[in-house]
């Protein structure tokens, strides 16, 4: 995060404040350290002189009391100065010193809390015998206790009870229970600033401004959370970062993590998933334990990431029916291959907001369970149910929401002696509870400034975790990942082709438009990962920089594999050409709200050939001509193969499918129906308009009917909705003239512009594949026209 130059509003602390802040502490610290060291001569000449000690161990001496000194110094400065928070500076000597200045805080805060002990007791036996009329005496008083516990220790009888029974309750639980939560602990990774650099900083995380902007706001309330609540607010706790895979959720947080300088706690929501019951919550106190004691090290700040929290935070209660009741998308019907095909021949690809979300979603890494979790499957099989929990993880997640709203709550134990001296108080009747305005009880404790910030990142919907988790309070701030959009995946290029070597013709905006239209569905992963084979590519042949060739090769390698050097007949190779620009010349003229973005003759993954293309804008639904362009374009290849040859290939099969499933879609999931076919009535002989529109409409059912793919229960018909649609017969009569009217409108595209047709197949023979603005181009030059079709000629019927 960047320093700002103004002061930030309502009295928080800006970068520059802070910066000012963390300077003004060096040259205190070093006044401190000067004095300490100017004021010791004084206490060597008291070593030295005054009690005669050598010259050696008056050294020794003075150099404890000048460090001691220095210590409590720094301990008092640390109590009544605020800590500077340098979160969004970028002087590295500031942050090496605060780190410092920490630890020096924390281990002198610990040593005098671990003297406070000793030095009570010895101050009351001190007190006790001068009660006694004994001589007063510190190291009397000392050697006393040390002469009751020498005693206590060396007793036979003491020294069985002492040595015996916490080994039997020890060793037991650890025999039994203690592999299972060594091996959950052992999950949960604390991270203090300078342990670990993850070299991730916020602009790091690219394709994601409206999620950066949102965390912002969060961590600029965490790292002035004093003066936000003194103005009456309240600090988020938590955030909940959820989106599909692979959109930087980790990446975010580890950003955070970094330039918030404050220490970093992370866990899977697999590590609370426990054979055992209780072991789970144990873990979640043993993660609250640990966040708590590394905020109050570093500060009063810590943040916990749980990775998958969905595994330990899903709702407590059954979701069983509710998620199979959602219409969804057409890909959930109709999604093939590792490029999420609309076709099993996998030609078709049209990216989507919906397209992003499922394909990113279907790139997800199973979740491999490791040894322990094999164990605890193991485990589960074996014992009967409900006598050891089964690892339900139930109470992980009641234990965590517990802890979240614990973290403001004062410690257990001084609550517990400010109770119990105040009741002895009250009870004894003598000692007022005020006297005038002065209290002779003890106040009651406040709570640690220890902070915890709780973020968790999920690929599942927020509606499946738990509501008691996602509520204001608790994981309150809902951050969405979405998918890189075209816009999004040019900025994230704009970072990766920054770091390698490339040819200048790739820093043209213009190519970098075309880069981001090409790539449809491209995570932030695999950028990088073309721009580094790109590179390998150019290195192999001898270039010290990539070119656009380069990346378009590297592109294609890394979505379909390596392509296969086959060399069609040219028979062939003319037919798929046909077909592929049939695919494409419906596309650039029905859908107007899409960009055709590949077109390819090349062998890749089994696909003779293949048509991209993406749409315009960013849209959450569409209209009926908006899905009867796509079923038009669908079609698009088996209307140019029976314009050019008289008849189809079987490569029509995946087209074929994909058009009944969107017919049948669109009639039972999206209620639309035909289009209404509008007839001069002057043209018509003896027959009425409403007789000449059903018997038009019949025919346009029996071109439906004959196209309508019938390969079984497989593929997208073994899906409720698109079964049943099929299976009703009404449904089924209008989703056979949806279908039959898309074919006779693709049949006259093809057969108006076909000489325009022609010329785009012989480009894509001669190129064989087209990328961007040379298949735009390519398909803009043919100037495709869409004809005026009089349904009342024969000749704008295909012959089937």
């Amino acid at each position: 995060m960047t320093t700002t130059a103004e002061p930030a509003p309502g009295g928080f602390a800006s970068g520059r404040e802070s910066a000012e802040l963390a300077h003004q502490w060096r040259r205190l610290t070093r006044v401190a350290t000067g004095v300490a060291i100017v004021t010791s001569p004084v206490a060597f000449t008291w070593f030295h002189h005054h009690n005669g000690w050598n010259l050696g161990w008056s050294l020794l001496a003075t150099a404890a009391v000048v460090i001691g000194f220095r210590g409590l110094v720094d301990v008092g400065f640390r109590r009544f100065i605020p800590w500077p928070s340098l979160f969004g500076t970028d002087d590295a000597r500031l942050k090496d010193d605060d780190v410092v200045g920490r630890r020096r805080a924390w281990f002198w805060r610990w040593l005098l809390r671990l003297a406070a002990w000793p030095a009570a007791v010895i101050t009351l036996i001190f007190l006790i015998r001068i009660l006694q009329g004994q001589q007063a005496d510190w190291l009397g008083a000392a050697g006393s206790i040390g002469h009751f516990a020498h005693k206590k220790i060396t007793d036979p009888n003491i020294q069985g009870l002492w040595f015996q029974l916490p080994f039997f309750f020890l060793f037991n639980f650890l025999i039994f229970m203690g592999p299972m939560l060594f091996m959950g602990i052992s999950q949960i990774r604390g991270f203090e600033p300078g342990d670990a650099d993850w070299g991730v900083k916020l602009e790091h995380v690219r394709g994601q401004a409206e999620a950066k902007e949102e965390v912002r706001r969060v961590v600029s309330l965490w790292q002035s959370g004093e003066a936000f609540e003194k103005a009456g607010g309240k600090r988020e706790r938590g955030l909940i970062f959820f989106g599909a895979p692979g959109t930087g959720k980790t990446m975010l947080a580890k950003a955070i993590a970094t330039g918030f300088n404050s220490p970093f706690v992370s866990i899977p929501g697999s590590g609370f998933a426990q054979t055992f019951i209780g072991i789970d919550a144990l873990i979640v106190r043993y993660l609250a334990f640990k966040a708590k004691r590394l905020a109050r090290k570093w500060g009063g700040q810590c943040i916990v990431f749980i990775d998958e929290i969905d595994a330990v935070g899903m709702r407590r209660q059954s979701l069983g029916g509710a998620a199979s009741m959602r219409v969804g998308s057409f890909h959930d019907h109709c999604f093939y291959g590792p490029n999420g095909a609309l076709t099993a021949s996998g030609d078709l690809v049209l990216e989507s907001r919906a397209w992003r979300e499922r394909i990113f979603a279907e790139r997800e890494p199973s979740r491999t369970p490791n040894l322990f979790q094999r164990v605890s499957s193991i485990v589960n099989q074996a014992v009967p149910p409900g006598m050891f929990g089964g690892g339900g993880g139930q109470l992980a997640l009641n234990q965590l929401l517990v802890v979240m709203d614990g973290i403001d709550n004062p410690p257990f134990w001084r609550r517990f002696w400010v109770n119990r001296t105040n009741s002895l108080l009250d009870a004894a009747f003598v000692v007022p509870r005020r006297v005038k305005d002065v209290s002779l009880r003890l106040p009651p404790p406040k709570p640690r400034k220890a902070e915890i910030y709780f973020i968790g990142a999920t690929n599942v919907p927020l509606e499946a975790l738990d509501p008691a988790l996602r509520r204001p309070g608790r994981m309150g701030r809902h951050v969405w990942f979405r998918t890189p959009t075209k816009d999004d995946r040019k900025d994230i290029f704009e970072l990766y082709l920054a770091r390698v070597a490339h040819a200048p013709d790739l820093d043209r905006p213009e190519r970098r438009d075309e880069l981001s239209r090409i790539t449809n569905g491209y995570s932030p992963a695999m950028v990088e990962q073309v721009c580094s084979m790109a590179l390998t590519y150019a290195h192999h042949d001898g270039r010290i920089r990539f070119e656009w060739e380069d990346i378009l090769e590297a592109m294609t390698t890394v979505e379909s594999g390596t392509a296969i050097g086959i060399e069609y007949v040219p028979e062939e190779t003319r037919a798929v050409a046909i077909h592929e620009a049939g695919h494409a010349a419906a596309a650039h003229v029905h859908m107007k709200g899409s960009e055709s973005t590949r077109l390819s003759i090349r062998m890749r993954a089994g696909s003779l050939g293949h048509h991209m293309a993406l749409e315009k804008e960013e849209r959450f639904s569409s209209w009926r001509d908006e899905e009867a362009a796509r079923l038009v374009w669908t079609l698009g290849a088996m209307a140019a193969e029976n314009v050019f040859f008289g008849q189809n290939a079987t490569g029509v099969g995946g087209d074929l499918e994909s058009a009944t499933a969107r017919a049948a879609y669109m009639v039972g999931a999206c209620g639309m129906a035909p289009a209404r076919v509008d007839l001069a009535s002057e043209r018509l002989d003896d027959e009425s308009e409403e007789e000449a529109r059903a018997r038009l409409m019949r025919r346009f059912e029996g071109i439906g009917n004959q196209l309508m793919s019938r390969t079984g229960g497989g593929g997208p018909f073994g899906h409720d909705t698109i079964a049943s649609v099929l299976g009703d017969r009404h449904k089924r009569q209008l989703a056979a003239q949806i279908l039959g009217q898309a074919y006779v409108d693709a049949y006259n595209l093809i057969r108006y512009n076909k000489d325009r047709v022609e010329r785009i197949a012989d480009t894509v023979i001669a190129r064989k594949e087209l990328y961007g603005d040379e298949l735009v181009e390519v398909l803009n030059q043919a100037q495709l026209e869409i004809p005026e079709v009089d349904l009342l000629q024969e000749a704008s019927w295909p012959t089937l």
